[in-house]
Order: structure tokens, then sequence, then C-alpha cells
């Protein structure tokens, strides 16, 4: 997701919020535990596991979840899916998806599109522009920026931005179980953490195309098979 004006507005900040959080963390669990219930053996499953502790969910829902996912007890089968698109000035859209059915999910996506401004592409058409990266987001008012710095430089961190009280860490795939494990260890709690899409560049979005743009990222969160969304918007204020 593009960097500027993006890290509190991602976070839930009501019960139908974190509802829905809990839902897409579900989702992600039951997929990954496909390949077996053990987190010392199922890597995938690990970093569902812990991604869905570190955004507070219940320990219930986690188990819940895996038991689904292994088949230890009756749930739904999702398919992961990424789609690709558009918006505003040639601005660039990733969206994760788990749905149980495809032929349902692709043609609102489509629409939700349509109606907003942008259009929907082939595979491929701009997952180019995106790198996966790991992310973790810290409140640097209950934590010193010098102490995120030292822990998360010396643990491999990429990339290190602070804006509007909040320290986003940046790191490659392959080094973000050791920073996560280096925060802990260090009392620095995060507010979010997991793997996301990034973009190696921005686009400038103002006025219009800035609402238009922000609107249409809205109505994907929104809709109950997406999991993530990612842009490369540069919102100017």
């Amino acid at each position: 997701m593009g960097r500027h004006n993006t890290i509190a507005g991602r976070m839930a900040s009501s019960a139908a919020a974190k509802g829905r959080l809990f839902t897409k963390l579900a989702r992600e669990i039951m997929v990954s535990a496909r390949a077996g219930s053990d987190l010392n053996s199922n890597a995938a499953l690990r970093s569902a596991v812990n991604k869905a502790k570190d955004n507070s969910m219940p320990k219930e829902n986690i188990e819940r979840a895996i038991k689904k996912g292994s088949g230890e007890m009756t749930g739904m089968s999702f398919e992961e899916i990424t789609y690709e698109g558009y918006g505003p000035n040639g601005s660039a859209i990733m969206i994760e998806v788990l749905t149980d059915n495809r032929n349902r999910t692709h043609p609102e996506l489509r629409r939700i599109f349509q109606k907003n401004g942008g259009n929907m592409g082939e595979m491929g058409v701009v997952a180019w522009m995106f790198k996966k990266r790991g992310v973790f987001v810290i409140d640097s008012s209950k934590v010193s920026e010098d102490k995120i710095m030292e822990v998360a430089l010396e643990s491999g961190a990429e990339d290190i931005i602070t804006e509007d009280n909040f320290t986003t860490v940046y790191t490659e795939v392959v080094n973000f179980a050791t920073i996560r494990e280096a925060l802990i260890n260090a009392d620095i709690p995060f507010e979010k953490a997991g793997l996301e899409l990034i973009p190696d560049n921005l686009v400038s979005l103002s006025g219009d195309n800035a609402k238009q743009a922000l609107e249409l990222v809205d109505k994907l969160e929104e809709h109950d098979d997406v999991q993530n969304v990612y842009h490369n918007f540069d919102i100017q204020e």
C-alpha cells in the first residue's frame, strides 16, 4: 500500500471493523491449515497465526480456524486469488482475495472498479510494480524512535519511516520473523505486522482523482472476500 497517509487509516477502529478483520484472518488461517495443523512444520500457518495474535484475535477463534482448515471441523473451502487493476490517473491496485466462489467474486470486484473510476486488468498488468515486504507499524509515542531504529536495523530492517506518531519498519521477507522476534524481546509493541505488497514508485493524486481513488479502495476493502488491498497512491493534501 502507498506509504502516504495510510498507516492509521488501515487499523481497525470500531467493533465492526475488528469483526471484519477477524473474519479475514480466520480465512487466512483456514487456507494455511490445509497443509497441516502443526505450526512447527507449516510455516505459512505459523505466519498466519502470528498475524492473528498480533491483531489480538481471540485464542478460541484461532484454534477453531485451524481445525476447520485442517479438516478436524467442517468448514467452507476457500481459494486464494490475486486480482489487479487500475485506479485514477493510471494508479495501480492489487487485491488479495480468499473466496469460496470465484465466479461470484470476480464480477463483483469488476463492478466495483467500473463504478468507482477504475478498470480491472489481467494477471500481471501491475504486479511488476510491487514487491512483497515485511511491514511492522509501531506507535512511536509509546517507544522512543531511537530504540526502534536500533533494534530494527540490527535485525536486518530495510527501511524505517516515521509519520504521524507511527513508525513503519520495512524488511525483506526473509528477515520478517527475525525482526518480529527482536521487537518482542525488546518489549517494543507493534500495532500490526505482516507481509504486504509495497509499490516501487508512487503515483501522485489530488482533488477529484484522489477522492475517487480512496473511495474505490474503501469499496474494495468492504467486500467480504477481499483480504488485502494494496496501491501506489500518493495523496496530495
